[in-house]
């Protein structure tokens, strides 16, 4: 059985008619936000303030200038103390356990002038390096004990010491006191009833 071409081509257009092509896939839906998945942010609770308080360093109270019944001035343990008539300035350390003043003496003679005994030294200046020549009337004669060896004899003369305000003839050992760190050291000759010494202080007076 022939068929013609044109019930072919009519037959090939109704077999595409009848198989419709597959719909295309369905586009993915957008992302949704969940809210349950957010992340809570609590708000911050409020603070009240009750008082304030503000920390305040306590003055240093000033130390004390003078002390005991007599109110004596209070000295340190190392105080510049003026020496005549040497007329020399000098960095002294104060010690309440020595007797008598003390300073640091070189090329000390005894000599004798109209039956009066009179003693010549010299006073280094620290300060200066000036030797300072002196004569003096001799007070009296000491024996201080050594550690090793013999004691030794030692000549007191009399000077005027300064301190601040306060000025005193006292007598003073001639001495080598080249190994001690001040050349002059002032006693208790000077000290009773003048001054109240504070080891913790120093060079508390004005000179």
């Amino acid at each position: 059985m022939k068929f013609s071409p044109v019930f072919i081509a009519l037959l090939f257009l109704s077999g595409c008619a009848v198989f419709e092509p597959p719909e295309a896939a369905p586009a993915c839906p957008e992302p949704v936000a969940c809210p349950a998945c957010e992340v809570m942010q609590c708000p911050e609770p409020a603070v009240e303030i009750v008082e304030r308080i503000v920390e305040v360093p306590a003055p240093i109270p000033p130390q004390a200038s003078t002390a005991g019944e007599m109110h004596l001035p209070i000295v340190g343990a190392v105080e510049w103390v003026y020496v005549e008539p040497a007329g020399l300035r000098l960095e002294a350390r104060l010690d309440t356990g020595a007797e008598t003043t003390s300073i640091h003496a070189e090329n000390i003679r005894l000599v004798e002038k109209e039956g009066k005994r009179y003693v010549r030294f010299i006073v280094p200046d620290a300060a200066t390096g000036d030797q300072v020549n002196m004569e003096l009337r001799l007070r009296r004669q000491v024996l201080i004990k050594q550690h090793s060896g013999e004691p030794e004899r030692r000549y007191v003369v009399r000077m005027w010491l300064t301190l601040g305000e306060m000025r005193s003839r006292v007598d003073v050992t001639l001495s080598d006191r080249q190994v001690f760190e001040y050349s002059l050291l002032v006693g208790r000759n000077f000290l009773v009833d003048t001054a109240i010494v504070d080891v913790s202080r120093r060079h508390t007076q004005a000179m």
